[in-house]
């Protein structure tokens, strides 16, 4: 994991809980929309089917629930820009829980009311400094909701891409926030000054080591949309495609982050 040096920028939690709930509603009404044969089709995710991707997505935002009922730590483990990077480590334990999860609980619409109902009822209490006990580490309520988002969003572009015409919105809160923390993670992987990377209109990070810039133009500037980055991130797309789309612009010498991509999975 490297070393986190760069403090994390500031979430309102106020609108980060709004968000985790608008957009855990958004994904509900989607995937009540969905029939047996789209949620039967490939994920685009391993050997996920839809049906076990949309468990995925309960089971993560249950994980506040869940965690909120037990103990509090001692102490904080995890930073928040720590989170990214820890992931990885828990990828079978999350396949395996994925599926169990689809398995326990055909009826989809009655696990997601269920679950929008209990993280609705701990959010109304729980403060956001509450520490909870993660799958990665202890971390406060509040950067584990931002955590929520991350997921979220990413897989609500998982479940529109895998279901022709699905079409499920982002509330813009959410989508603002996981583009923020996945680029305050290349700016934590890849610390300097020598690159901008632009992704309006939610963020802005300079990274890779070099010359530092200080005023006009940057000499090696990166500008994508949101949606973009986030599956340049989270590997859904490469960096070479993307330029081949035209869906990334790059210019400078020290502009490819083609090496650096992705920063989770």
């Amino acid at each position: 994991m490297p070393s986190v040096k760069k403090r994390a920028r500031t979430y309102d939690p106020v609108k980060i809980r709004a968000a985790v709930l608008a957009q855990l509603g958004n994904v509900r009404d989607g995937v009540h929309a969905l029939n047996d044969d789209q949620l039967a089709l490939p994920a685009g995710l391993g050997k996920w089917t839809v049906r076990e991707l949309a468990a995925h997505l309960a089971m993560t935002v249950e994980s506040v629930s869940r965690n909120l009922g037990r103990p509090e730590p001692a102490a904080r483990e995890l930073a928040l820009l720590d989170w990214p990077f820890a992931t990885a480590a828990w990828a079978g334990d999350i396949d395996a829980d994925s599926r169990e999860l689809a398995e326990r609980n055909p009826d989809l619409d009655a696990l997601y009311a269920c679950t929008e109902q209990r993280i609705t009822e701990h959010l109304a209490t729980a403060p956001d400094g509450r520490l909870l006990v993660t799958r990665t580490g202890s971390m406060t309520l509040a950067e584990h909701l931002v955590t929520r988002i991350v997921e979220l969003v990413v897989h609500t572009d998982d479940l529109n891409r895998a279901v022709p015409g699905l079409d499920i919105p982002y509330d813009r809160q959410a989508l603002a926030a996981c583009t923020r923390l996945l680029a305050d993670t290349l700016a934590v992987k890849a610390p300097g000054a020598s690159t901008e990377v632009r992704i309006p209109p939610y963020a802005v990070v300079q990274c890779v080591e070099g010359p530092r810039h200080t005023r006009g133009t940057p000499p090696n500037v990166v500008e994508t949309d949101p949606l973009t980055w986030i599956r340049l991130a989270t590997g859904r797309t490469d960096w070479k495609a993307a330029l081949d789309d035209a869906k990334v612009s790059a210019s400078g010498e020290r502009a490819d982050l083609g090496d650096l991509l992705p920063l989770m999975g």
